[in-house]
């Protein structure tokens, strides 16, 4: 699963597609809510070891919280797929630092003495 943010900024993306020959290609993601397309055309793309890098910058703006699908093509052939989900929660799992879906909702009083008192 691919992560990304609601930012304005380009994005960075490395994937294993199917061909390492191209270096224009389309993508197309699909808002899974809305079942809304968007295609961009990538022209960018550079190949580093064994991942085709490329930016994108996303108009309009992903929603956070959705699920996306995620498609590269070359013509009518599928050279990558895989899913998307927007967040702005930073996410790094080598320092084990996961999604937390309901972060910032909840908040925690820790001004009392909760020792039991035995008579």
């Amino acid at each position: 699963m691919v992560i990304v943010t609601t930012s304005v900024n380009p994005q960075n993306f490395n994937v294993i597609p199917r061909d390492y020959t191209l270096t224009t290609f389309t993508m197309t993601i699909r808002d899974d809510s809305t079942n809304v397309s968007v295609v961009y055309n990538i022209t960018n793309a550079s190949v580093s070891g064994n991942y085709v890098t490329f930016q994108n910058t996303f108009s309009p703006v992903l929603v956070s919280n959705h699920f996306y699908d995620f498609k590269l093509t070359s013509g009518t052939e599928i050279i990558f797929k895989d899913r998307m989900f927007c967040t702005d929660q930073t996410i790094n799992q080598i320092d084990n630092d996961y999604y937390k879906l309901n972060e910032g909702q909840f908040t925690s009083d820790d001004s009392f003495n909760n020792e039991y008192i035995v008579i």
